[in-house]
Formats: structure tokens, sequence, C-alpha cells
């Protein structure tokens, strides 16, 4: 077995499949025209986000078992047509489920005290007392979109803060705090995005989506940038419509997560006293570096053996 990984992962991961006889090829710096004149020659290949996967990729890998990506969304692996070449798709969502639940309540405990602003006046010799009053969680109601390893994870942290939780999740039956969009849009006044970017989440939180929120809200963030539709954000921010927004993953993101674009919209955003925001770290702890690797070695093994 031959396995090429395609971005770096902790040392774990290969450490693993070498107890397997499985060998493993690190190619970090190829480029994708490269990789697809030797792809036939690999049993797996392993990648984050440095290209996508897509079907002149997969039609070159004749050998291919498998695709594993480093991470939770498959966005940029042509999943439907690997399936097709009976290839398996494999992710690991559950390794930075934690990391990115704790980082969610951590932006939003920050935004609704405004302890981001408050910190930066104190080093700016500012102290501002009644202006940087804040709200509490308790009594609020929360509205969580999505309810797979991200979002359940969330959901635990935030059952000890008294809030009304409502979860709604358009591909489960059964779930914890099960509601409809309809009554989100009745009682929220926080809203999280816990959903995978596909053709139908794309731009999912809209201007048609905030016009149906009958109270104004709190936007968090933390699935995928092209999820929300800036445009839309900005107008509702300068509306107050939207209070303020907590985004770790932005619209402008380019498809690797390693830069962004830069935009009117995202100006108003990095600027304003509403929004906090983080360049993708969520999902990015020392922790969830090794969990990831351990969790892909045992489906890969799994899948291999």
């Amino acid at each position: 077995m031959k396995v090429i990984l395609l971005d770096t992962t902790h040392k774990h991961l290969i450490n693993e499949l070498n107890k397997k006889n499985v060998i493993c090829h690190e190619e970090y710096s190829k480029s994708k025209d490269q990789i697809e004149k030797i792809i036939d020659q690999y049993d797996g290949v392993v990648i984050r986000s440095r290209f996508k996967i897509d079907k002149k990729f997969i039609n070159k890998a004749k050998n291919l078992k498998f695709i594993a990506r480093a991470g939770s969304g498959l966005e940029n692996i042509d999943v439907e047509f690997a399936n097709e070449k009976n290839i398996k798709c494999i992710n690991a969502g559950e390794g930075n489920k934690q990391a990115v639940a704790e980082h969610a309540l951590g932006m939003i405990l920050s935004l609704v005290n405004n302890i981001h602003i408050s910190n930066n006046e104190i080093k700016n010799g500012k102290w501002k007392r009644e202006e940087n009053r804040g709200i509490e969680l308790s009594e609020k109601t929360i509205g969580i979109i999505g309810f797979g390893n991200t979002g359940s994870a969330f959901v635990n942290l935030l059952e000890n803060f008294n809030l009304k939780i409502l979860v709604y999740d358009k591909f489960k039956t059964d779930y914890k705090y099960k509601t409809s969009l309809t009554k989100i849009y009745q009682e929220a006044d926080f809203i999280s995005l816990h959903i995978p970017l596909n053709k139908e989440n794309t731009n999912y939180l809209n201007e048609k989506f905030i016009e149906k929120m009958k109270k104004p809200f709190y936007l968090i963030n933390t699935s995928r940038g092209k999820c929300v539709n800036n445009k839309a954000l900005v107008k509702a921010l300068r509306k107050n419509k939207i209070l303020g927004t907590c985004l770790d993953v932005l619209e402008q993101e380019k498809s690797s997560f390693e830069n962004i674009e830069k935009n009117q919209e995202l100006d108003y955003l990095m600027n304003s006293r509403k929004t906090i925001l983080t360049p993708h770290i969520a999902g990015w702890t020392k922790e969830s570096y090794f969990k990831i690797s351990k969790i892909l070695s045992e489906k890969i093994i799994s899948e291999l053996f």
C-alpha cells in the first residue's frame, strides 16, 4: 500500500500507517499538475485544503482507494464523483469538534462583554466602564443550525449557561433540543452556524434569512465563510438588525484558507466594534492537531485492512 500526503499532519498518522507496512510519501511542495502525473501510483491520498480534488484529478488516480481530509469539511473534494469511482472519502470532524466549540464560546463571551474592546482601550490608556457594560448569556435563546460534530459539542458547553437552546438540523430526525427553523426565526437572540459548505449552504445566511428573524440578534460562524453573505451581514450590522458577529471564517477566504482577498465588506468587518474576527483557527489547537491524525489513521486502517 502506498499513500501520498499533500499537506502536513501530526506525525502520529504516518507512524500508525507505517506500522501496517503502508509506504507514506510526503509531497508538500509539488504542484497539482505534478501530483496528477504520479497519483496513479498511490492507493490513498491525505490532504487538508491545498487544492481541489476534482474529476480530472480523480480520473488520473487509477488505483486510489481513499481520499482522507485532515479536517472536517469535504468541500474541496468531488465526493460524488469519487463515490462513483468506488473511492472512499474520509474526514476527521470528530478531531476538532471540541476545539471549535470552545472557540465559539470564547468569541461570544468576548463579544457580549466587550472584552476585546476594553482590553485594547486599557492598553491605550483608556478606562471606560459604563461604555463597556455587557450582557449575560443566561436566559437568552440561541439557535444552533447544524447538529453534527461541532454543533453537538457546542451545545454541550452551553448547557450550563441557563440558555434556551434551539437546534435545527435538516438531515436528522431525532436529536437534542430539536426545533424548526421557524421557531428559531421567532425566538433566537443568537444564531450559530455549524453546517458544511455545499451548493445548498452557500450564502445560507443572507438577506432573506435576516429578514425572517423577529429580533435583533448576534451571529456566530465557525463553519465556512461562504455560508454567510457578507453584503447582507454588513447591511444588517449597519441597521442593528445584527447586533454583533463572531467570525472565525470569512467569505473572502481563498480555498486553501491561507489568506483573504480584501473588499469593501471585509474592510467594514475589520474596523467595526461589533465584530470579532479570527483567521480560521477555531479547530486549530495543539490537541486537535493530534486528534485529527489519530482519527484519520484509525479510519484509514479500518478501510484498508
